[in-house]
């Protein structure tokens, strides 16, 4: 029997990560809330919500599990193409309401998305606590790409990203893994494995070894109170040591 969480008791405590099933993979409660502390706890503890409009909350941990180390991002001779000549502007933290908006729209060949109202107002509320961040990519003025996700101590939750031109996507993602290589942050959450994320190098990993890895991560030091764009870092700098991906 699947655990049921009760809304508005935020203090409820998750069952181990371990105890989810394995069919479908990862599935571990259902029910209870969004609340910011229900929401930083289940992060802590290597758990995450995904669930669709009209189902109960859902929440999982997903044995592999698909992590992308920021000094290991490949970035193909056509993304860093993109990058020299593409005239795009990079920025944390502009418009993250905006970037959530545009995550949650329709993908091709789906029929919805996970990213309900719900779900964008909660984490609309970690962003202004200071734990949710977004990368905007901007082009002649216009949104055209970014990212959004979780930020626990030293440990960067990437919840989605979306593009509206060719690579803004990935483009968000090589200067969010530039900034925490330079920071220090050892380990993105990248959840499940896509071929967009393990083409840019993102690898499975034992979910045993994730939550080892993540133990000390959460409790970290981030080392900042705030996220800003930093002038000095880029992705294409010479003292940025990644290997080169397929184009």
């Amino acid at each position: 029997m699947i655990t049921w969480l009760h809304a508005g008791l935020a203090e409820e405590p998750f069952p181990p990560a371990t105890q989810a099933w394995q069919e479908p993979n990862g599935l571990l409660a259902a029910g209870g809330d969004l609340s910011p502390p229900r929401l930083l706890r289940a992060y802590r503890g290597g758990i995450f919500p995904w669930y669709e409009a009209g189902q109960p909350i859902l929440w999982w941990s997903p044995d592999p599990r698909t992590v992308l180390e920021p000094a290991a991002l490949r970035l193909s001779r056509s993304l860093r193409k993109s990058i020299r000549n593409g005239g795009f502007e990079v920025s944390f933290d502009r418009d993250f309401e905006a970037v959530v908006r545009a995550c949650s729209g329709p993908r091709a060949g789906a029929s919805g998305t996970w990213i309900t109202v719900e779900m964008r107002h909660a984490y609309l509320r970690l962003h202004r606590s200071g734990y949710a961040h977004s990368l905007e990519v901007w082009q002649d003025g216009a949104l055209v790409g970014g990212l959004y996700g979780v930020a626990i101590g030293r440990l960067f939750c990437g919840e989605s990203m979306f593009s509206h031109v060719r690579d803004a996507s990935k483009i968000a993602l090589a200067w969010l893994c530039r900034h925490l290589a330079e920071w220090e942050w050892p380990l993105i959450d990248s959840q499940t494995p896509t071929p967009h994320m393990l083409t840019m190098g993102a690898r499975e990993i034992p979910r045993d070894q994730f939550l080892e890895r993540i133990r000390s991560l959460v409790d970290q030091d981030p080392g900042r109170a705030s996220w800003q764009m930093d002038p000095r870092i880029h992705p294409l700098d010479d003292g940025w040591r990644h290997p080169e991906a397929p184009v």
